[in-house]
């Protein structure tokens, strides 16, 4: 069952009823919040009041009374971020320029596959909740609180695991991939917890070269070695009554592990070049990237200090774990880094949803920011990503077509949109397969011969979802 948050509503305007009620059941077994009318003014008569809270609308073009179009002309002239798809019986290409220029996010000709209606709808729901973040006037702020909202149960996960911790005076070891924002998480514990009013400290392990990390740790005092001309006090002393965060911890060297153990076991720290002993009151939050249970079995890590960091543990999902908050990620960024207002195209952020992220949320900003730069009006197209989120393939044009986009035949569009389509089923599946071309084939129902056809006709190495 989808969470409760990332439920899409969806409005259904089709005077078939057996079509509706068809629609509505498979929509509603998804976890979508649906509603039904047959009545093309009524719906009028909720956009006039401004009583459009729906994700997806999903309008037939032949009503009693009013076309569909013109029930769309209503939902654009009021501003309305709804995504409209168009349902419609005649696969003209004058009906699809029709529905496209009126302002439609795409149409479905009847009958359609329950697969392609599921796909078109997801797309248009992430495609409204991008507009709906993207037109607020004010960037998100950088605030824990603001940044940690999201609607997929992973985070959702992480945020109940950080309220239930930040008040246990506790050292916490935090793990996840690169760039998916492991001191946010840190400072979240901090600014929760008791020690809020204290200060917090961040220090990169793995930034340090070894012979300065005892003196950023632990402090050292004038003359101690070549290039100390004063006394400086380390970051524990710097984070006394509040928060330590020790990123990459991984990467600290072995002889340091140790005495890094004994200030957490003492509370006491002994600056470089001193006899004496000054007593500190720290909160450490550690993060780490790499396996550290490995590296203690391969004698680069102590199992000692693993255990003394590692009372309790949180896990950080990355960002292709949690795909139903990336519009709102995308558009903080947009927000954060854009002079002028700036929207994602809906090819756009199909191209950002499709993609695996190996640099998580951070690699996400860098998209956004190469985008800004590339971009050739207010509308950011697939075209001013980075190649490796979307490649320039020859010959492929995006699925969604806008005004100002050559219209081809329904017959090519559909032969584009399933091919497309069908690219995106085979990264989804290798995704959840984790690159196994046999367990890929399993979940889809074909051959493993066959799939693997598939994968070459659309140029996809397996290798890169391992």
């Amino acid at each position: 069952m989808v969470e409760e948050e990332a439920r899409l509503r969806v409005l259904v305007v089709e005077d078939d009823l057996d079509v509706a009620a068809a629609i509505a059941r498979k929509l509603e077994a998804s976890g979508h919040a649906v509603e039904m009318t047959a009545d093309p003014h009524a719906v009028v008569q909720q956009i006039a009041a401004g009583k459009t809270l729906w994700d997806v609308v999903l309008l037939d073009v032949n009503l009693p009374g009013m076309s569909g179009i013109q029930v769309l002309e209503h939902f654009r002239a009021a501003g309305s971020l709804a995504s409209v798809v168009m349902l419609t019986g005649d696969d003209s290409a004058r009906t699809a320029t029709a529905c496209m220029r009126a302002g439609a996010f795409y149409y479905l000709t009847k009958p359609f596959r329950p697969v392609e209606l599921m796909a078109i709808v997801e797309s248009a729901g992430r495609y409204a909740r991008l507009r709906e973040h993207s037109s607020r006037r004010e960037p998100l702020d950088d605030s824990t609180d603001k940044l940690l909202v999201g609607v997929s149960a992973p985070l959702r996960t992480l945020r109940a695991g950080i309220a239930r911790l930040a008040k246990q005076d506790l050292s916490i070891l935090i793990r996840g991939e690169s760039g998916t924002g492991k001191e946010l998480i840190a400072r979240a514990l901090h600014e929760r917890g008791p020690r809020a009013s204290g200060p917090f400290i961040a220090l990169n392990c793995g930034a340090i070269p070894d012979t300065l990390i005892d003196s950023e740790l632990f402090g050292h005092t004038k003359g101690s070695f070549t290039g100390a001309t004063s006394d400086r006090a380390g970051v524990f002393v710097e984070a006394d009554q509040g928060t330590l965060f020790l990123d990459e911890i991984g990467d600290m060297p072995m002889a340091v592990q140790g005495r890094l153990l004994r200030v957490l076991q003492e509370g006491e720290v002994r600056a470089v070049g001193s006899s004496g002993i000054r007593k500190v009151d720290v909160r450490v939050v550690a993060a780490t990237n790499v396996d550290l249970e490995a590296a203690v079995e391969h004698g680069r890590f102590r199992q000692d200090l693993l255990f003394r960091l590692n009372v309790v543990t949180i896990p950080v999902p990355p960002l292709r774990d949690r795909l139903d908050d990336l519009p709102m990620l995308a558009a903080h960024f947009l927000h954060k880094h854009a002079r002028e207002p700036i929207t994602l195209s809906p090819d756009a952020l199909e191209s950002l949803v499709s993609y695996r992220w190996p640099g998580n949320v951070r690699e996400l900003e860098n998209a956004m920011l190469h985008a800004i730069a590339l971009r050739s009006g207010g509308e950011i197209g697939a075209e001013s990503l980075p190649e490796s989120i979307a490649p320039r393939a020859k010959g492929t044009r995006p699925i969604f077509l806008r005004d100002d986009e050559e219209i081809v035949s329904l017959a090519e569009g559909k032969k584009r949109a399933a091919t497309a389509f069908e690219r995106d089923y085979l990264v989804r599946v290798m995704w959840i397969a984790k690159g196994s071309i046999s367990e890929a084939a399993r979940l889809a129902g074909i051959d493993r011969t066959n799939f693997r056809r598939l994968l070459q006709r659309h140029e996809i190495d397996a290798t890169g979802f391992r």
